[in-house]
């Protein structure tokens, strides 16, 4: 127990002294961290994800039409033509809306101005409502279509 007590004093008398130049060097050293962390910023997260979901927006409203090219191709044949029909030109426009509701957020309103929050708060809340709405009908696009292609495959069989 003695040998412990030893060993602390000799450490904490062993205090390590600190040299002016390596603060100097130390400041340029958090320097380079810093910068390394402005790397990181949240408004680059921002903007990057903006673009991936205005990408993502784009195959989807890519997918409706070839699906409703596909629809209008096959004719009153397909057994769900009018449903898928007016549920393709219904995702279609809602697509557009959400990016007409974009553009104004982006464009017209300043975020950074207070009496502008609470439209921004309601076009955004519109433009997610106007996406919900959409990827729900594109499911019931999906499942109807899948149908058909099932039904398809088994009187080919």
């Amino acid at each position: 127990m003695a040998e412990g007590k030893d060993k602390v004093s000799e450490s904490a008398s062993d205090t390590p002294t600190v040299n002016v130049e390596e603060i100097i060097v130390g400041q340029n050293a958090m320097d380079t961290v810093s910068d390394r962390v402005k790397g990181l910023d949240a408004n680059r997260y921002a903007t990057k994800k903006t673009v991936a979901q205005g990408m993502l927006d784009i195959a989807l409203l890519t997918s409706n039409a070839s699906q409703l090219k596909y629809v209008l191709q096959v004719g009153p044949k397909h057994e769900f033509y009018t449903l898928l029909v007016v549920l393709i030109s219904i995702s279609i426009v809602l697509q557009a809306l959400s990016a007409i509701v974009a553009l104004v957020l982006g464009s017209i309103l300043n975020i950074n101005r207070q009496p502008d929050h609470r439209k921004a708060e309601i076009l955004n809340d519109t433009s997610l409502a106007f996406k919900i709405l959409s990827i729900t009908i594109n499911v019931v696009i999906s499942i109807l279509s899948s149908i058909r292609m099932d039904q398809y495959a088994l009187l080919t069989v």
